[in-house]
């Protein structure tokens, strides 16, 4: 099978090694830096924006491979509207609860964990060791780094960003367009457009 990735980037470059590790025998690149840009590592970039739209009958599937949560999610709903295949990602070596939910257009890299009854958004990111808990509800277009841990029923919204090694406990709520701090523990709710940083996490720029 024949995927094109949309966004020719490092990012990018872990989304392939993912797909070639599983079912999809070639994969090709799109990158609006083309005709500057035509290698991404490995793997071809064999045209712009425009240029996916006209050869996208040639590929199974497509993905958006941006980290930008902003930017994938404008660029997941255009391939959406325009009738393409959007599909997931998932790395063979994640381990994912058959009880477990996997919106479209979701990545899961390498030695993620989802486990029994959480919910990953469409379009979002589970990054390299990242451990998604029992019954956590993570909102479309999110980005989970490497090795951050969401513990049981964590609830987190859409387009949240927890940074690499961060720790969420237990059903704390993370409100839409939240980020936390690399390697911050985070042990109360977080309102809508808020930035925390810290052990335990607080506030940026908070006195208290």
């Amino acid at each position: 099978m024949r995927l094109a990735i949309l966004g020719a980037s490092g990012h990018g470059k872990v989304v392939a090694d993912a797909a070639t590790l599983s079912d999809w025998s070639e994969v090709v690149f799109f990158d609006d830096a083309w005709p500057n840009l035509t290698q991404n590592g490995p793997w071809r970039v064999a045209g712009g924006s425009r240029e996916l739209m006209t050869q996208a009958t040639q590929f199974d599937g497509v993905i958006v491979a941006i980290g930008n949560n902003r930017v994938r999610n404008a660029r997941q709903r255009e391939l959406k509207d325009a009738g393409l295949n959007v599909v997931s990602v998932i790395h063979p070596s994640a381990v994912i609860s058959p009880h477990a939910s996997i919106g479209v257009g979701a990545v899961i890299f390498a030695g993620a964990v989802i486990n029994a009854c959480a919910r990953v958004g469409a379009g979002s990111i589970v990054n390299t060791g990242a451990v998604v808990e029992h019954d956590c509800s993570i909102g479309e277009y999110s980005h989970l780094s490497p090795n951050s841990v969401l513990a049981g029923g964590v609830s987190a919204g859409r387009m949240v960003w927890v940074g690499a090694g961060a720790s969420i406990k237990q059903l704390v709520v993370l409100g839409d367009e939240v980020s936390v701090g690399m390697g911050s523990v985070v042990l109360n709710d977080v309102p809508a457009g808020q930035t925390v940083v810290g052990v335990p996490a607080r506030l940026l720029n908070s006195q208290n």
